[in-house]
C-alpha cells in the first residue's frame, strides 16, 4: 500500500469555476494515468519523500500504534465482518469494493479503517479532507490522478461544499466527471471518465452531510465508544510494542479514565510512560504510578478533566444544577459555546451527568452526588 497525503495540493482561492489551462492539465494527467502500466507494482509508504517499509517479521516492536489490518484492530467484530464481506465479494467480481462512509466522535478508529482497508485490498489510499478542497479543479484533479482500484480517504467529509459534492455525484455512481470550462455564455462542459475506486468518508457530523451524498454510499457505519475491555486491549498493545508492561489494575484504571476513546487511551497512556521515565521507575506500570501520573493531568476516576469539573461546578453552584442555557453557560466558564456542546457535553451525557431539556441544561442527580463529592473532597481535583 501506497498513503499519499494529498490536502497539501489544494489551492485556496474562492473561484469555483475551472479555467481551461487547469482542465488541460487535469486531462494530460488523466491521459498519462491511464497510458501506464496496470499491472506495475508498488512499494509500501508514506508518499513524502521517505520510504517506510511495512515489517514482515512480525517483532513486536516493529509495529506501530495505528493498527495496519483488521486482524491489529482491536474490538469491532461486527464492522470488520462487514467490510471483510465486502471485499471477498468484490474480489471475487474483479471489481473495487463499494464507498464507504464512517461517523461517530472523534477518536474511534476512521483514519484506522480506512488504511487497514487499502492495505486489505492491496491499493493505493490517497488522503485528503474537506476543508483542503476548495475549488471544483482541486478535486477534479485528485479525481484523475487515480489509478484502478484506488481508494480516496476524505477525513471531515462533512466539510465539503455543495459545489464539490455535485461533483463527487457522477464520480461516484457513473465514474465521470462533469467539468464547467469558462464562464457564462460560451461556458463549456466536458466529461472525464475516471478508473474505478473507492471513496471512504470520515465524519463526526452526519446530520451535515446532504442526504444526495449519504445515500450514495454502499455503507453507512456508525462507530461507537469502546468498551473496557477493548480499552485495555488498546493500551496493553501499545505498551508491549514499546516493551512496557501493566499491572491488572493499572490496566483497568487507565482504561476506565480513557472516556471510552482510543485516541484517549493512547494519549493518557503516553503520559503514563513519559510519568515512569521521568522518575527512573524500573518495572511494571503499577496503580499507583497511573494515579499520581493522572491526578497531575487532573483526570480523575470518572476520566473528568478539569473543565469537565468546572462546567458541572458553575452548573450546581451559580445555577442551582440548571436549566441553564448554553450561551450563558458558555460566559459562565469562559468557552466557546460550539467547544461545549461538540467537545464536552457529549461525554457527559453519556455518562449521565447532566442532561439536555427544552428549557437548557440540567444536571441530573448522578451529576449532583458528583459535584457535591467534590465539595466534601471525595473526589480531588
Amino acid at each position: 500500500m501506497v498513503v499519499s497525503n494529498m490536502s497539501d495540493q489544494a489551492v485556496p482561492q474562492q473561484d469555483r469555476s475551472v479555467g481551461d489551462n487547469d482542465v488541460l492539465q487535469i486531462v494530460d494527467a488523466s491521459a498519462s494515468i491511464n497510458s501506464e502500466d496496470p499491472g506495475q507494482s508498488s512499494t509500501t509508504g508514506i508518499d513524502d519523500g521517505t520510504n517506510v517499509s511495512q515489517s514482515k517479521s512480525g517483532d513486536p516492536m516493529e509495529e506501530t500504534m495505528r493498527p495496519k489490518r483488521f486482524d491489529e484492530i482491536i474490538g469491532r467484530i461486527r464492522e470488520k465482518k462487514t467490510i471483510i464481506m465486502m471485499i471477498e465479494a468484490a474480489r471475487s467480481r474483479g471489481d473495487t469494493i463499494d464507498h464507504i462512509l464512517f461517523y461517530g466522535p472523534p477518536g474511534l478508529g476512521k483514519t484506522t479503517f480506512a488504511v487497514s482497508i487499502s492495505n486489505e485490498v492491496g491499493s493505493t489510499l490517497r488522503i485528503t479532507s474537506g476543508p483542503a478542497i476548495e475549488r471544483q479543479g482541486d478535486l477534479a484533479a485528485i479525481l484523475t490522478n487515480l489509478r484502478r482500484g484506488d481508494i480516496l480517504f476524505i477525513d471531515e467529509i462533512h466539510r465539503l461544499s455543495r459545489n464539490i459534492e455535485e461533483i463527487l455525484y457522477p464520480a461516484m455512481e457513473d465514474g465521470a466527471i462533469d467539468i464547467v470550462m469558462g464562464k457564462g455564455p460560451s461556458a463549456k462542459t466536458i466529461r472525464l471518465n475516471l478508473e474505478p475506486f473507492t471513496l471512504i468518508g470520515a465524519t463526526t457530523q452526519i446530520g451535515k452531510i446532504s442526504s444526495p451524498m449519504r445515500e450514495r454510499f454502499g455503507l453507512v457505519q456508525r462507530l461507537d465508544y469502546f468498551d473496557d475491555k477493548d480499552l485495555s486491549a488498546i493500551i496493553k498493545r501499545a505498551a508491549r510494542i514499546e516493551g512496557m508492561k501493566f499491572t491488572k489494575e493499572a490496566l483497568e484504571s487507565l482504561s476506565g479514565r480513557s472516556r471510552g476513546t482510543g485516541r484517549v487511551a493512547l494519549r493518557l497512556y503516553r503520559r503514563v510512560r513519559d510519568y515512569q521515565q521521568a522518575h527512573g521507575i524500573k518495572g511494571d506500570v503499577t496503580i499507583e504510578i497511573v494515579n499520581k501520573a493522572l491526578d497531575m493531568l487532573g483526570v480523575d476516576k470518572y476520566g473528568l478533566e478539569r473543565i469537565d469539573r468546572e462546567l458541572l461546578r458553575v452548573m450546581y453552584e451559580n445555577f442551582g444544577g440548571g436549566p441553564v442555557g448554553l450561551s450563558t453557560l458558555g460566559a459562565a466558564i469562559s468557552e466557546d459555546i460550539s467547544t461545549i456542546s461538540d467537545v464536552y457535553e457529549p461525554f457527559l451525557l453519556q455518562q449521565g451527568f447532566l442532561s439536555r431539556t427544552s428549557r437548557g441544561r440540567v444536571l441530573t442527580q448522578k451529576g449532583i452526588e458528583y459535584v457535591s463529592g467534590l465539595f466534601d473532597g471525595k473526589i480531588t481535583e
